[in-house]
């Protein structure tokens, strides 16, 4: 695609603003827009005028089908599609699609991991169209997106608590800035931009590791010679391969609508990210749900397979995805941007306050927001944040705070003296301090970097979190500041009294420090170190109050995500233990035995030629492997006893607990023997693609 054509070309498969004010009556487009700025429904009328162009639009575009685009709490997207064809009276085929099939679907919400919300026979779900996010066109279908609920209303999907906790943190933020006077705001929206990391490896090494292709990492595999420490990969140049998968990947992005921005190397060798521009969060999840999926697809056509799991290699960085969060008014201004008056200021410091307030009363949240198996192995390790939740302010942000709570004057570098009193609060100075990429929640200016969660991760849901307790607690705030008689010495004492509380959730510091981790420990602060540590607090009666009271999900809502996330952890531990228990069996041991065979046939070789020959390195090999096989079968044998005892047992959590405890700890001691192993064999010998064959595979 040439420069000329990138703009030609931006949103030309999506129904979007552009093509609605061409193909609406003037009437029917007002409706569209009063609908997605305001939730009024649309009119029948409104919708068949809609449906209507809608269709004839995307056959135009190559269209030939339509699906309901969900997402289900399987942390992927679905969709069934249906053709436009249908039969006339007279027989004869003609394109239909009616405003009924734009509106709203079927699907069976049985098939769907519901937890407990719907019994296998209570099959019936409904998908309702998502106004606020722009149907698109891809591979010859008109896709929609949609809500997913069941027959009786409950959230079966990632979406609806996302759309349901942006109408909550509008409603309590608009609160706040009609106290400082901007009665005028129509709407608040989180905004949204992700960074999206990934591996890229040949489809020809992919295919001979059955681990990558049940699992999306590798349960065996020796530490590569060279790695990650010579730091040469990260923003080196690209390699020819990769960058034409790039190239490609920008224009795919860019026909739907997603402004794919950066691209680099990654940190790790074969590893690299893609971000795109902040967008409301409901678009933002979406489009990033697209961006996996066509850096999948693309991947393949370039003989590569883009692996995006948290952790795919053992000794080398795992990938996250950056959640940039902040708020914004429908005037354009960003809540979380130091102000250039006083009074700005002082709302800045307000919600900047509420942010922190929210990370410190709901820690549990936020991490129960990123767990998964996959990511249990990334966070803590050196390339993530641990999974104690902190705040990183900088330093001259955290001195501000301290004089206000303090009651004492600030002298800002080259800004004057900052006191607390509305009319004294000089403009703060964006970007002063540098980044810490230690930590789990930054502030970076303008904006928080949520950098725990993972790569493969549905972004809905850490952000549907944050949205919420945010909401709660600019409630909060506003009850008090609507109930005051002098505004200002209200705000003082409530800003003093939150800094005072909440204080120990801001760390500068290093996070990765085993220091921190006891200074965490004495400040009070959570370390769920696993998703079975974290995940049974989701229905802990203070987090099923918030939900509740802002309506973003029901308990039994709530439930049904606890059950969903501890079955989902089980169920990919035991998959792992089966694929490690096969592999070891089928292969690895195979490969011993052909390798030790070969030893003892070269010892006898060497003796019956001549005695006198040394044969110690053959000796010396064999009996390290010797030793270390004995080991190896041992623990094997009671991996496979252990997965088969998981499908006896009953109760969610007692069988996520086990995979833990059990399966995973016998797991990754296999592993250690066999990676050890490994190091000995003669390269003839490896039963599957190393490290060294994998991480470099892609070779132009």
């Amino acid at each position: 695609m040439k420069a000329l054509e990138v703009s030609e070309k931006f949103g030309s498969m999506v129904f979007n603003e552009k093509v609605m004010k061409e193909r609406l009556s003037d009437s029917a487009y007002a409706e569209v827009r009063r609908s997605i700025d305001e939730g009024v429904p649309l009119s029948r009328g409104c919708a068949k005028e809609v449906a209507n162009a809608m269709k004839e639009w995307a056959i135009e575009n190559g269209a030939t089908h339509f699906t309901h685009w969900f997402q289900p709490m399987t942390g992927v997207t679905a969709e069934k599609h249906n053709s436009f064809i249908e039969p006339s009276k007279s027989g004869e085929p003609i394109m239909k699609f009616s405003e009924n099939s734009l509106l709203a679907g079927e699907s069976d919400a049985s098939s769907f991991p519901n937890g407990g919300l719907r019994a296998t026979f209570e099959a019936r779900g409904y998908t309702a169209w998502d106004i606020t996010s722009y149907a698109f066109i891809k591979d010859g279908s008109l896709y929609i997106p949609t809500a997913f609920c069941s027959y009786g209303g409950e959230a079966l999907d990632k979406k609806t608590p996302l759309l349901r906790s942006m109408d909550a943190i509008d409603k309590q933020a608009k609160r706040i800035l009609a106290l400082f006077g901007k009665k005028n705001v129509k709407k608040v929206v989180p905004t949204v931009g992700a960074e999206q990391e990934y591996f890229l490896i040949s489809k020809d090494v992919y295919e001979k590791r059955i681990d990558l292709i049940h699992c999306g990492r590798t349960l065996f595999g020796a530490r590569p010679s060279k790695g990650q420490e010579l730091e040469d990969h990260y923003y080196g140049a690209i390699k020819t391969q990769v960058a034409s998968f790039m190239k490609e990947v920008d224009e795919e992005l860019w026909k739907l609508g997603v402004y794919s921005k950066t691209k680099h190397n990654e940190v790790a060798p074969a590893q690299h990210e893609l971000a795109a521009m902040f967008m409301q969060a409901n678009i933002a999840c979406d489009q990033n749900q697209l961006t996996m999926e066509v850096i999948k697809s693309v991947a393949n056509k370039h003989g590569m397979v883009c692996l995006l799991h948290e952790k795919p290699f053992d000794k080398v960085n795992g990938s996250g995805k950056h959640d940039n969060w902040s708020l914004s008014t429908d005037s354009g201004e960003n809540l979380l941007e130091p102000g250039d008056t006083p009074r700005d200021n002082a709302q800045f410091i307000l919600f900047l306050l509420a942010v922190i307030k929210a990370v410190d009363e709901y820690q549990d949240l936020l991490r129960i927001s990123v767990a998964s198996a996959g990511n249990d192995h990334r966070l803590g390790a050196n390339e993530a944040p641990p999974a104690i939740i902190s705040v990183f302010l900088g330093e001259e942000l955290e001195e501000v705070l301290s004089a206000i709570e303090s009651g004492s004057d600030y002298s800002a570098k080259k800004k004057g003296e900052l006191k607390i009193g509305l009319s004294n609060l000089p403009p703060l100075p964006k970007d002063a301090t540098d980044r810490n990429r230690t930590s789990p929640f930054a502030f970076t200016g303008n904006k928080f970097e949520f950098r725990m969660v993972g790569s493969a991760e549905n972004i809905s849901c850490p952000n549907f979190i944050l949205n919420t307790i945010v909401a709660e607690e600019l409630s909060n705030f506003a009850d008090v500041l609507e109930k005051a008689n002098d505004f200002n010495s209200a705000l003082e004492n409530l800003l003093r009294e939150t800094i005072k509380k909440h204080k120990r959730i801001i760390f500068n510091g290093n996070n990765y420090s085993k220091e921190w981790e006891k200074e965490a420990e004495k400040r009070g602060l959570l370390n769920y170190v696993s998703t079975v540590d974290a995940v049974p607090h989701y229905n802990d009666p203070k987090n099923v109050k918030v939900f509740e009271k802002h309506k973003v999900l029901s308990e039994s809502e709530i439930l049904s995500r606890q059950e969903i996330k501890l079955e989902n952890y089980a169920n990919v531990i035991h998959i792992e233990g089966l694929t490690a228990v096969d592999m070891a069996r089928k292969e690895i041991a195979p490969a011993i035995i052909e390798y030790e065979s070969f030893l003892l046939s070269e010892i006898e070789a060497k003796k019956e030629f001549d005695a006198s020959l040394d044969a110690t390195l053959e000796k010396d090999a064999l009996k390290k492997i010797s030793d270390l096989s004995g080991k190896f079968l041992k623990t094997l044998s009671r991996l496979e006893k252990e997965v088969e005892e998981f499908s006896k047992m009953t109760g969610v959590l007692d069988k996520a607990k086990y995979c833990r405890e059990t399966i995973l700890s016998d797991m990754e001691e296999l592993r250690r023997f066999a990676d050890g192993m490994e190091l000995i064999l003669g390269k003839k010998f490896c039963p599957f693609p190393t490290y060294e064959d994998i991480l470099y595979s892609v070779k132009y």
